[in-house]
């Protein structure tokens, strides 16, 4: 099976191609438009597994006849390239034309369910949205007989590239996410407010909390038949925080600018964090049951990575159906979790059958 790799060369095409052969995928056709940084990942990926089958191919996704000769031949076309709103659904077409499955690590667009029925295409297979909305589905098929809240933090402190800087900021202004926003039975708009100097366990000392909904979380809510869902981006004190509060007075290009360099800034002297906490309250038999999920990453490159691996090898072995899916919503939850654990982009994975309340004096750094 070949699989192509289009964004290979940057920090999540270089994680996905690592996952993937680290999950027995030997077949790789790996695509970017430089051809300096490409050589330099085939060297990296061919001497780790001297045994993989690499290719390189120059290619750039605004190229349309280079883009469809990159395409042709592979099972599946994975695309790790940036911004997503810039790429917009010219990969898709690309893979639509040469009969191959398509997936995206981002992908918020719009694609006709009719013209993919002989193939799948999955959207939004990386970390936000993607893993954040599989883990709660998970921990919702962990001896609940009806789910009625959940509560998620998610935070990180990882650096900014310029490509997932431009699209974190696309996400703020282009409605997929509405600040303050929760759950209440429905959509409620500011029902929540923002907090500074929050105390939350396993999140190096005090930190902002920023209440939002956005459409992976309204879907949940909906599929799980939830009464309450609360999320919140979890950042600590910083220049990131500083640059997003002034990002709306600047150009995009200042903002991406501004952004990369403030995330450098706040990992001086620093560790790098992924860390997600999910809280889900409901009926066991009828009986009050609350568990709860701590879960950390290796960063934001190797979990987007890892869990678009993951969605490739769910699509080989049939378990999506032919059509159109968010990832989130078409993976297999079990399997996928054991799939992510294998590429090791996720450090720690702890279930608990407790209020997250419980770990509140935990010790920093607990995982």
């Amino acid at each position: 099976m070949l699989i192509g790799v289009l964004g290979a060369s940057g920090d999540v095409g270089v994680a996905s191609a690592q996952a993937l052969l680290s999950l027995g995928l030997q077949d790789l056709r790996l695509g970017g438009r430089d051809a300096h940084n490409g050589a330099r990942c085939l060297a990296l990926l061919q001497q780790q597994w001297p045994e993989a089958r690499l290719q390189w191919t120059a290619v750039d996704f605004n190229d349309t006849p280079a883009l469809a000769r990159f395409a042709r031949g592979c099972d599946v076309l994975l695309n790790c390239a940036g911004p997503a709103w810039r790429v917009a659904d010219r990969v898709a077409q690309a893979a639509l034309n040469a009969d191959a499955h398509y997936v995206d690590a981002a992908g918020d667009i719009q694609l006709d369910p009719a013209l993919w029925r002989g193939r799948s295409a999955v959207l939004g297979a990386g970390l936000q949205p993607g893993l954040t909305g599989l883990l709660p589905r998970w921990l919702a098929l962990q001896g609940f007989t009806r789910v009625l809240g959940l509560n998620s933090y998610f935070g990180l402190r990882d650096h900014f590239t310029a490509v997932a800087a431009d699209d974190f900021l696309q996400g703020a202004v282009d409605g997929t996410s509405e600040p303050l926003a929760a759950w209440h039975n429905g959509r409620c708009s500011r029902a929540l407010r923002r907090r500074r100097d929050v105390l939350l366990p396993c999140f190096p000392g005090p930190v902002h909390v920023l209440p939002y909904l956005n459409r992976e979380g309204e879907r949940l809510a909906r599929d799980l038949r939830l009464e309450t869902g609360q999320w919140f981006n979890v950042m600590t004190d910083g220049h990131v925080l500083k640059v997003l509060d002034q990002a709306h007075s600047l150009t995009r290009a200042e903002a991406v600018q501004r952004l990369c360099t403030a995330s450098q800034l706040d990992l001086s002297g620093q560790p790098s964090f992924v860390t997600l906490l999910l809280q889900l309250d409901g009926l066991c038999d009828d009986q009050a049951y609350t568990r709860s999920l701590v879960v950390s990453g290796a960063g934001n490159a190797p979990l987007t990575g890892a869990m678009a691996a993951v969605t490739v090898v769910s699509v080989l072995e049939d378990e999506i159906r032919p059509g159109c899916h968010d990832a989130a919503y078409a993976l297999p939850p079990a399997a996928s979790l054991e799939r992510l654990q294998r590429t090791q982009a996720i450090r720690a994975l702890t279930l608990l059958d407790h209020p997250l309340a419980h770990l509140q004096h935990a010790e920093e750094g607990c995982l």
